[in-house]
C-alpha cells in the first residue's frame, strides 16, 4: 500500500466532509486512480467521517482486491467507481455520496436543472441527469448510470440512492459535488416560490465565459 496515496484518499474524505455535501451519518465512498497502473484506491470505512488510512484499500479496476480488507456493504460499489475509471481515462477521482439535498431529487426520479449559475461555471450546464434504478453497484445500476450519463457532465444522480460525481481532480470533484448539493437545496427552497427558473440556454455559455475571462486574469491586487 502505498502511504502517501492512502493518506491522499483520507484527506479527501475529510474535505467531502468539511464541504457539508454529505448526508448525517458520512456514509459514502471516495476512490482515486493510481497513475501509471490499473487500480484504485477506495475508501472502505464505514463513513466518510474520521476515515482511518488503515480502512482504504486497493483495488484493481476489474473489481479485484488486490490489498486491504473490503466489507460487503462498500465492496457492493466498488463497480460504479472502477466502471468511471474504465470508461473516462482522464477521470482521476470519483466520489459517491448521500447528500441530503441532491439524494432527494434522486428518490423523486427528477434530474436537476441549470437555475444556479455555478452549474453552468463548472461544466453542468445541461443540468445533473438522474439514472434509473438499480440495485446498488449491480450490472444494472451501472449500465443505468452509464445510460443516463451527458457527455462533459461529470455527475449523475443515482435514483432512489445518492450522488456519482466523476472528475480529473479530487478538487474538481468536490467542487462538483458542493455545487450540485448547493443547486439541489435552491430548486427545493424555490418550490416554495413556484418553482427554479433554468438560466437560458444561450446564456450559460456566457456565464462559462465570463467566468473563464476573469480565472486567466488571476487575483488582482492593488
Amino acid at each position: 500500500m502505498d502511504k502517501d496515496l492512502a493518506d491522499q484518499v483520507v484527506d479527501i474524505a475529510q474535505r467531502v466532509v468539511a464541504s457539508g455535501a454529505i448526508s448525517a451519518n458520512g456514509h459514502g465512498n471516495v476512490s482515486v486512480r493510481v497513475p501509471g497502473a490499473e487500480e484504485m484506491y477506495f475508501t472502505a470505512g464505514p463513513s466518510l467521517r474520521n476515515h482511518p488510512a488503515s480502512a482504504v484499500v486497493r483495488v484493481a479496476l476489474d473489481g479485484t482486491l488486490l490489498e486491504g480488507e473490503l466489507p460487503p456493504i462498500q465492496g457492493a460499489v466498488v463497480a460504479m467507481h472502477t466502471a468511471m475509471y474504465a470508461d473516462h481515462g482522464d477521470v482521476g477521482c470519483v466520489l459517491h455520496t448521500h447528500s441530503p439535498y441532491a439524494t432527494a431529487y434522486a428518490v423523486a426520479g427528477r434530474p436537476i436543472g441549470c437555475w444556479v449559475e455555478a452549474l453552468a461555471m463548472f461544466g453542468l450546464a445541461a443540468g445533473v441527469p438522474v439514472s434509473e434504478y438499480g440495485p446498488r453497484g449491480s450490472e444494472q445500476a451501472v449500465a443505468g448510470i452509464r445510460a443516463a450519463m451527458t457527455p462533459g457532465v461529470p455527475a449523475v444522480l443515482l435514483a432512489n440512492h445518492g450522488v456519482l460525481v466523476f472528475h480529473r481532480t479530487p478538487e474538481l470533484a468536490i467542487l462538483v459535488g458542493g455545487v450540485v448539493e448547493e443547486a439541489a437545496q435552491a430548486g427545493i427552497n424555490a418550490a416554495a416560490l413556484g418553482g427554479p427558473v433554468e438560466i437560458p440556454p444561450g446564456l450559460r455559455a456566457a456565464a462559462l465565459q465570463r467566468a473563464m475571462t476573469f480565472d486567466r486574469q488571476g487575483t488582482v491586487r492593488a
